[in-house]
């Protein structure tokens, strides 16, 4: 068996880049939003469509600032917008 290098024990270690915390903002102008904010409104507005916490297995996001919203697509079929 081949040894492990030390970056593979170092990531052991300490959890690489999976497992680093992340904060990640968009800024546009003079406004800036956190992607963590806007996937929860997300979810929020998906929720009043019907869907459960439970429902959803993909959320694939599309971020267009010059339109000051944020495109949804919940499961491939429910979509929807929020503000950015």
């Amino acid at each position: 068996m081949a040894r492990k290098s030390s970056v593979e024990r170092a990531n052991e270690i300490t959890g690489g880049f999976a497992s680093a915390q992340k904060n990640i903002v968009v800024q546009y102008h003079e406004k800036e939003r956190r992607t963590d904010e806007l996937l929860q409104l997300i979810k929020k507005d998906a929720m009043s469509k019907g869907l459960s916490d439970a429902d959803f297995t993909k959320v694939d996001v599309y971020i267009k600032p010059e339109d000051q919203r944020v495109f949804y697509v919940i499961n491939g079929d429910v979509n929807g917008s929020v503000e950015f």
